[in-house]
């Protein structure tokens, strides 16, 4: 794969993350009863980061939880060449019962990805809603679902792979668009 462009570098991510959260804030009137939970892999440092950035502004640490799709995909044997899938952990330690959970992702494509954490989501407790929020919505949706909150959109073609790097899994801070190779 040869890259095509740089879409956001790391102060790019800074302010798109610091205005979703400024948009959470203001769509839930506060940040009473929401909680952040982290689609695993990249989804779990930018909730954490989503976390900072409210704790920041509103001066409340709001509960966040880590949330692992893996035996809820409808893909798991065409997406991993593996028998056996490598299941990560889930750890969501606050009762979501009634609250507002705000699920946290790094690109938004299909919507095959939320759809199964929506599931995953759902095993543990009846949330009073679920919100969406993404650094990047490339379009091409395969299933009727919408982010709430997005970073930045980014239509791309399908020829493209849009790929995130965060700093605490990849020690950098950067979205790029790659072209697939022929």
């Amino acid at each position: 794969m040869k890259p095509k462009t740089t879409v956001l570098d790391e102060a790019a991510i800074r302010r798109a993350l610091t205005r979703i959260s400024h948009e959470i804030i203001e769509k839930n009137k506060g940040v009473e009863d929401v909680i952040l939970v982290g689609i695993k892999t990249r989804g779990v440092p930018l909730a954490a980061r989503l976390q900072k950035r409210i704790n920041d502004i509103e001066g409340v640490t709001l509960p966040s939880g880590e949330l692992d799709i893996t035996l809820y995909r409808d893909d798991l044997t065409t997406k991993t060449n593996q028998k056996e899938p490598e299941l990560k952990e889930t750890n969501i330690e606050t009762n979501i019962d009634g609250k507002k959970v705000v699920l946290v992702d790094d690109v938004l494509y299909t919507g095959r990805t939320v759809r199964a954490a929506m599931d995953a989501l759902i095993d543990h407790g009846r949330p009073s809603q679920i919100q969406l929020a993404v650094l990047v919505d490339r379009g091409h949706r395969e299933l009727p679902i919408r982010a709430d909150y997005v970073g930045k959109n980014v239509p791309t073609s399908l020829d493209e792979i849009v790929t995130v790097t965060v700093s605490e899994t990849d020690k950098q801070d950067e979205v790029v668009i790659f072209e697939k190779n022929e």
